[in-house]
């Protein structure tokens, strides 16, 4: 059905036999290289992470109903992890479902998810959601917070500390998302790959994808 791999900070690449979606792939703004969208969806939670050069297929940037290859994505307007009520909304939630599986792509954004948003959010099997905290991002008890209120069956964590990324506020690392979880853990590898629904594992599962 579809592969997903880890690239850094918020950055993955989903990825079916008819398409390849990059999401967040800017990351230059943490000091790494940015993640190819040639030919592929580019999907950006928040403006500043997106990247124009080359061109991608097609950019997706905001809340909206879209449908490409086999894949459909569904954004929904969040609140920015940094901003107040007065500032708006200017990231973005991003639901994406092929055949019957349903993930959802959490950005950096406050720590809780309103009623609106999870009925616009739904049923969901995966979450790919950042842990980092430290007032950049949602921490690992707002992020564990948050996989209870989406009830997710896999959870993919992103954006914590990394030696290779230079994040503009220290990140906390993967483990102490994973205690407070305190769920199953799988290594994925280099890339996490789902063939069919039933392949989805019982109970909650955090499955971690080495960045590449």
């Amino acid at each position: 059905m579809f592969d997903i791999e880890y690239k850094g900070a918020n950055a993955i690449v989903f990825a079916t036999k008819k398409v390849r979606v990059v999401f967040d792939p800017n990351l230059a703004v943490v000091g790494a290289k940015n993640v190819s969208v040639k030919d592929s969806v580019e999907v950006a939670t928040e403006d500043r992470f997106a990247v124009t050069d080359p061109a991608p297929r097609l950019l997706l940037n905001g809340p909206g109903e879209y449908e490409v290859g086999d894949v459909a994505i569904s954004g929904i307007p969040a609140r920015r992890h940094i901003d107040t009520d007065a500032d708006g909304k200017k990231s973005t939630i991003y639901k994406i479902s092929v055949g019957d599986v349903r993930g959802v792509v959490i950005g950096n954004i406050q720590p809780k998810l309103s009623d609106d948003q999870l009925e616009d959010i739904g049923v969901v099997d995966f979450a790919i959601i950042p842990v980092g905290g430290s007032g950049y991002t949602l921490d690992a008890v707002s992020a564990s917070s948050m996989v209870r209120q989406l009830d997710p069956k896999v959870v993919i964590p992103v954006h914590y500390a990394d030696s290779s990324i230079n994040y503009e506020v220290p990140q906390a690392g993967v483990e102490d998302f994973m205690k407070e979880l305190n769920a199953n853990v799988v290594e994925a590898g280099v890339k996490w790959r789902l063939k069919k629904p039933a392949d989805l594992p019982d109970s909650l599962t955090v499955v971690q994808i080495s960045k590449t």
